[in-house]
Protein backbone atom coordinates (compact mmCIF):
# COMPACT_ATOMS: atom_id res chain seq x y z
CA UNK A 1 0.00 0.00 0.00
CA UNK A 2 1.37 3.41 -1.04
CA UNK A 3 1.25 6.07 1.69
CA UNK A 4 -0.90 9.12 1.09
CA UNK A 5 1.03 12.03 -0.37
CA UNK A 6 1.90 15.07 1.68
CA UNK A 7 -0.75 17.69 0.89
CA UNK A 8 1.57 20.60 1.58
CA UNK A 9 2.74 22.09 -1.73
CA UNK A 10 6.17 20.82 -2.70
CA UNK A 11 8.66 23.51 -3.64
CA UNK A 12 10.98 22.53 -6.48
CA UNK A 13 13.91 24.47 -7.86
CA UNK A 14 14.25 23.53 -11.54
CA UNK A 15 17.68 24.32 -12.99
CA UNK A 16 17.17 23.97 -16.73
CA UNK A 17 18.54 26.09 -19.57
CA UNK A 18 16.22 24.67 -22.23
CA UNK A 19 12.87 26.51 -22.03
CA UNK A 20 11.08 23.64 -23.81
CA UNK A 21 12.35 21.08 -21.30
CA UNK A 22 11.39 23.40 -18.44
CA UNK A 23 7.83 23.64 -19.76
CA UNK A 24 7.61 19.85 -20.27
CA UNK A 25 8.85 19.23 -16.72
CA UNK A 26 6.32 21.61 -15.22
CA UNK A 27 3.51 20.10 -17.34
CA UNK A 28 4.44 16.58 -16.27
CA UNK A 29 4.29 17.61 -12.61
CA UNK A 30 0.96 19.39 -13.04
CA UNK A 31 -0.55 16.04 -14.00
CA UNK A 32 0.54 14.64 -10.64
CA UNK A 33 -1.21 14.23 -7.28
CA UNK A 34 1.21 16.53 -5.51
CA UNK A 35 0.76 20.27 -5.68
CA UNK A 36 4.05 21.76 -6.81
CA UNK A 37 5.42 25.27 -6.64
CA UNK A 38 8.19 25.72 -9.20
CA UNK A 39 11.03 28.18 -9.20
CA UNK A 40 13.00 27.96 -12.42
CA UNK A 41 16.48 29.27 -13.17
CA UNK A 42 18.46 28.81 -16.36
CA UNK A 43 21.98 28.37 -15.03
CA UNK A 44 23.97 27.08 -12.09
CA UNK A 45 25.10 30.51 -10.89
CA UNK A 46 21.49 31.68 -10.55
CA UNK A 47 20.62 28.43 -8.75
CA UNK A 48 23.36 29.01 -6.18
CA UNK A 49 22.31 32.64 -5.71
CA UNK A 50 18.72 31.50 -5.18
CA UNK A 51 19.70 28.79 -2.69
CA UNK A 52 21.93 31.14 -0.72
CA UNK A 53 19.35 33.92 -0.49
CA UNK A 54 18.44 33.94 3.20
CA UNK A 55 15.12 35.69 2.44
CA UNK A 56 13.87 32.73 0.41
CA UNK A 57 12.81 29.38 1.88
CA UNK A 58 14.83 26.50 0.52
CA UNK A 59 13.12 24.14 -1.92
CA UNK A 60 12.13 20.61 -0.96
CA UNK A 61 13.91 19.27 -4.05
CA UNK A 62 16.28 20.50 -6.76
CA UNK A 63 15.94 19.15 -10.30
CA UNK A 64 19.14 19.99 -12.14
CA UNK A 65 20.39 19.45 -15.65
CA UNK A 66 24.14 18.83 -15.78
CA UNK A 67 24.65 20.44 -19.20
CA UNK A 68 24.28 24.11 -18.33
CA UNK A 69 25.90 27.24 -19.79
CA UNK A 70 28.81 28.58 -17.74
CA UNK A 71 29.16 26.60 -14.54
CA UNK A 72 28.09 23.00 -15.10
CA UNK A 73 25.43 21.27 -13.06
CA UNK A 74 28.14 19.03 -11.60
CA UNK A 75 30.13 22.04 -10.40
CA UNK A 76 26.98 23.50 -8.85
CA UNK A 77 26.22 20.15 -7.25
CA UNK A 78 29.63 20.18 -5.59
CA UNK A 79 29.04 23.68 -4.20
CA UNK A 80 25.58 22.75 -2.95
CA UNK A 81 26.81 19.64 -1.15
CA UNK A 82 29.77 21.52 0.40
CA UNK A 83 27.59 24.33 1.77
CA UNK A 84 26.33 23.45 5.28
CA UNK A 85 23.27 25.70 4.87
CA UNK A 86 21.94 23.97 1.73
CA UNK A 87 23.61 20.57 1.49
CA UNK A 88 20.63 18.67 2.90
CA UNK A 89 18.35 19.67 0.00
CA UNK A 90 18.07 16.61 -2.27
CA UNK A 91 19.40 17.12 -5.78
CA UNK A 92 18.00 15.02 -8.62
CA UNK A 93 20.00 15.16 -11.82
CA UNK A 94 17.51 15.26 -14.69
CA UNK A 95 19.38 15.27 -17.98
CA UNK A 96 19.47 13.87 -21.49
CA UNK A 97 22.77 12.07 -21.02
CA UNK A 98 22.78 8.35 -20.37
CA UNK A 99 26.59 8.11 -20.54
CA UNK A 100 27.99 6.01 -17.73
CA UNK A 101 30.72 8.59 -17.05
CA UNK A 102 28.09 11.32 -16.52
CA UNK A 103 26.12 9.08 -14.17
CA UNK A 104 29.25 8.18 -12.21
CA UNK A 105 30.34 11.83 -12.04
CA UNK A 106 26.92 12.90 -10.77
CA UNK A 107 27.07 10.41 -7.92
CA UNK A 108 30.69 11.31 -7.18
CA UNK A 109 29.45 14.90 -6.81
CA UNK A 110 26.80 13.67 -4.33
CA UNK A 111 23.68 13.68 -6.50
CA UNK A 112 20.79 12.05 -4.66
CA UNK A 113 19.67 10.35 -7.86
CA UNK A 114 20.17 10.48 -11.62
CA UNK A 115 17.38 10.33 -14.18
CA UNK A 116 17.85 10.32 -17.93
CA UNK A 117 15.08 12.30 -19.61
CA UNK A 118 13.04 10.02 -21.85
CA UNK A 119 12.49 11.37 -25.37
CA UNK A 120 8.77 10.52 -25.58
CA UNK A 121 6.49 12.76 -23.50
CA UNK A 122 4.42 9.87 -22.11
CA UNK A 123 7.61 8.14 -20.92
CA UNK A 124 8.86 11.45 -19.51
CA UNK A 125 5.55 11.91 -17.71
CA UNK A 126 5.87 8.41 -16.22
CA UNK A 127 9.42 9.15 -15.07
CA UNK A 128 8.19 12.34 -13.37
CA UNK A 129 5.31 10.42 -11.76
CA UNK A 130 7.79 7.88 -10.38
CA UNK A 131 10.02 10.69 -9.13
CA UNK A 132 7.01 12.37 -7.51
CA UNK A 133 5.84 9.13 -5.87
CA UNK A 134 9.29 8.46 -4.47
CA UNK A 135 10.30 11.95 -3.28
CA UNK A 136 6.91 13.24 -2.10
CA UNK A 137 5.03 10.12 -1.03
CA UNK A 138 7.57 7.57 0.20
CA UNK A 139 10.60 9.61 1.30
CA UNK A 140 10.47 11.81 4.40
CA UNK A 141 12.07 15.18 3.65
CA UNK A 142 13.09 17.63 6.36
CA UNK A 143 11.73 21.15 6.38
CA UNK A 144 14.73 23.40 6.05
CA UNK A 145 14.77 27.11 6.84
Amino acid sequence: MVPEPNFQPAKILLVEDNPGDAVLTREAFYESRVQVIFETVENAEDALDYLRDEEIALPDLILMDINLPGMSGLEALTEIKEDPQIKSVPVVVLTTSSANQDILSAYEHYANCYITKPVQFDEFQQAIKSLEDFWFTIVRLPKIK
